[in-house]
């Protein structure tokens, strides 16, 4: 089993450039509870980012507040390191090559993945032949533009879950987001649904898969494991 997992390359609160702006990136644990799940099962994971090379990190998830085993065993993990710091540009990347593609959140791909023409349309492919398409707290954002072939969204009348208002306003950002990936979703036809906030909470509905938070990164991996086991 191949899986590729797509990671932001966008590292601020705002558009790049932007003067005083915060950095932010991807969270960690999206990304390693997701990354053991799939390596922990023999899968064969593939690492891109709209830049190639190293994506980055969110420093907020490496406060002590936000680790789990899975960050420190990452921390740990000379060769998971030296992977995400060589991440493949997406240009050189095949949908037909993968079983099933991933996308970690953080706020970057608000920003980045959400426009990336070349992440759409890998999205769009995988969708066509439902292969599974999973995308956990903000990363259902690379939903934002991608089609059926009918024209109509991806997401449309497709239950989904994702980084709800309510948790966007707890951390401070509602004003600075370009949007609000819960509004967005619905504004898409999307069937939004979640959780209480900060608990983990999946949504699966035929081959698409969304998770709401960072607690739920792990189970949105595990259901995309069992679509393609």
């Amino acid at each position: 089993m191949k899986v590729l997992m797509v990671l932001t390359s966008h590292d601020t609160l705002g558009a790049t450039g932007t003067e005083g702006a915060e950095k932010t990136g991807f969270w960690l644990e999206e990304f390693a509870a997701p990354y053991y799940v799939f390596k922990d099962a023999g899968v064969e994971i593939t690492l891109a980012s709209p830049k190639g090379g190293q994506p980055p990190l969110d420093p907020k998830s490496e406060l002590a507040d936000f680790q789990t085993a899975d960050t420190e065993r990452f921390n740990k993990d000379l060769d998971a390191q030296q992977q995400l710091n060589n991440t493949s540009t997406i240009d050189k990347i095949s949908a037909r090559d993968f079983d099933a593609i991933f996308y970690p959140g953080g706020h970057g791909p608000l920003w980045d993945l959400a426009e990336e023409p070349l992440s759409i349309a890998l999205i769009e492919a995988f969708n066509v032949v439902q292969k599974p398409i999973a995308a956990v707290c903000h990363a259902p954002a690379v939903f934002r533009h991608a089609m059926n072939p009918t024209g109509s969204p991806v997401v449309s009348q497709r239950q989904v879950t994702g980084f709800s208002n309510s948790e966007e306003d707890a951390v401070g950002l509602t004003s600075i987001v370009p949007f609000l990936l819960e509004d967005e979703l619905k504004l898409l036809g999307g069937k939004y649904e979640k959780g209480n906030d900060w608990e983990s909470y999946v949504v699966v509905d035929g081959n698409i898969i969304t998770g709401q938070n960072p607690a739920s990164s792990k189970a949105t991996a595990e259901a995309l494991l069992k679509k393609i086991a």
